[in-house]
């Protein structure tokens, strides 16, 4: 049974620092790209990062805040957060797409977590 389980969510303050980890179960994790995504209330599903064997990718709003990694050997992925800003708040998704492309688009991915919420104050 396929799994994916983030934590690692809750209350920052703006410019602080939050990161997020995703534990995966039930499918070959090397095999995939992993992702995160995000949505706020009332927005579209939006990239934030992913990671293939060996190079992130990053949407355009968090590049030089935000680094997502990969242990192979764990099977978890991780969300380093830095600088956030209230914008940032949302619920946050690990995704899993099979392959080494990495996809910007949600649609793509084949398997979510249930995700995890962040929250940033001003």
């Amino acid at each position: 049974q396929v799994q994916l389980v983030e934590s690692g969510g809750g209350s920052v303050q703006a410019g602080g620092s939050l990161r997020l980890s995703c534990a995966a179960s039930g499918f070959t994790f090397s095999a995939y790209v992993m992702g995160w995504f995000r949505q706020a209330p009332g927005k579209e599903c939006e990239f934030v990062g992913a990671v293939n064997w060996g190079h992130a990718y990053y949407g355009e709003s968090v590049k030089g805040r935000f680094t997502v990694s990969r242990d192979n050997a764990k099977k978890t992925v991780l969300l380093q957060m830095n600088s956030v800003k209230p914008g940032d708040t949302a619920g946050y998704y690990c995704a899993a797409v099979r392959g080494d492309m990495v996809s910007t688009s949600s649609w793509e991915y084949e398997y979510w977590g249930q995700g995890t919420q962040v929250t940033v104050s001003s």
